[in-house]
């Protein structure tokens, strides 16, 4: 059995899961196994494995496309490790992340655990602009990397996530793939008595999305999961995941007053003009570019406004279900 096996589901990103796996044959800490789980890829990362299997223990398999929920569980069932560490394909780690992960686990007696993100010097504007927003306390975004979530503990998020084989034993993995997946899993756990906690140390460097439009859709993607989570666990369901929905409804009346009365219309404007300026000066002192300040003002600008819609959209879904019922 080895240590770790780390668990990498991926999706037409060959490209992307070749420079992960360059971070993993550098690694110090060497007691690791790689599991890439294919889900349905249109575009094979084949080739990329096989240029790594000298270096690396390697393991790959391809799967009818079920989402990234589901290739993980394909992926435990056929893990020796004894610990699972899961990484999306678009993560870049440094060559202490495993000695980091190792040390942190058994310092806490952790069962549960996962890391923050953060930006790479390599990236581009828009990616790092998307990276401080989807860390800054300004956009909620800053809740993700805290110690301890809103009422409980933390909860590991996929793109850099671990368990002990206990876990996986007692829990099954997931059971939903997409949606808030790996929130849900994380409630369970923590539900189940594993005690969870996060590794600051074991850092990666999140891509995420390349794009704007990539950007709009993955977060409104995200606002919808957060409803779907409510169907699992009410509870979980705090008031800091309705000011998105209060910044779209804000936002979208501030449009329509602006239409109907200007004077009105305008004062509302200041409040919004007041919190850009706020995103802003923080955009600066955080990234220290005013270029990625500019785009981080429209990145959190999108993240509010995809996230509240789907948060809407999925929350009258829900709603009307209900009464349907």
């Amino acid at each position: 059995m080895v240590k770790f096996s780390v668990i990498i589901p991926v999706y037409n990103r060959p490209q992307e899961l070749d420079e992960l796996l360059e971070c993993l044959q550098n690694q110090i800490f060497r007691d690791f196994e790689v599991i890439v789980i294919e889900d349905g890829s249109e575009i094979s990362s084949e080739t990329v494995v096989k240029k790594h299997q000298k270096n690396l223990s390697i393991s790959y398999f391809t799967k009818e496309n079920g989402g990234q929920g589901f290739a993980r569980n394909y992926a435990f069932e056929r893990a020796k490790g004894g610990f699972f560490i899961i990484l999306d394909s678009d993560a870049l780690i440094e060559p202490n992340y495993l000695t980091e992960v190792d040390l942190g686990i058994h310092a806490e007696n952790l069962d549960l655990f996962g890391g923050p993100d953060k930006e790479h010097p390599s990236f581009s504007p828009i990616q790092k602009a998307i990276s401080y927003s989807m860390t800054s306390v300004l956009t909620t975004g800053g809740i993700r990397g805290k110690a301890k979530n809103i009422g409980g503990q933390f909860h590991p998020r996929s793109f850099n996530m671990g368990i002990s084989r206990k876990v996986w034993e007692a829990t099954k993995g997931f059971k939903i793939t997409r949606m808030g997946e790996d929130i849900e899993f994380s409630i369970r756990c923590i539900s189940m008595g594993f005690k969870s906690g996060l590794l600051a140390k074991a850092f990666i460097y999140h891509k995420r999305r390349t794009s704007f439009s990539q950007f709009y859709k993955q977060l409104h993607f995200f606002g919808r999961a957060r409803i779907n989570i409510s169907r699992f666990y009410p509870q979980e369901l705090k008031a800091v995941h309705f000011l998105p929905l209060a910044y779209f409804l804000f936002f979208w009346n501030t449009i329509m007053l602006n239409i109907i009365d200007v004077n009105l219309g305008m004062y509302f404007s200041g409040i919004i003009a007041l919190y850009w300026i706020l995103l802003f000066v923080d955009g600066i002192i955080s990234t220290r570019n005013i270029h990625v300040a500019i785009l981080g003002l429209i990145a959190a600008n999108i993240q509010l406004l995809a996230y509240g819609q789907g948060f809407l959209e999925e929350g009258l879904k829900k709603i009307t279900s209900k009464d349907l019922s």
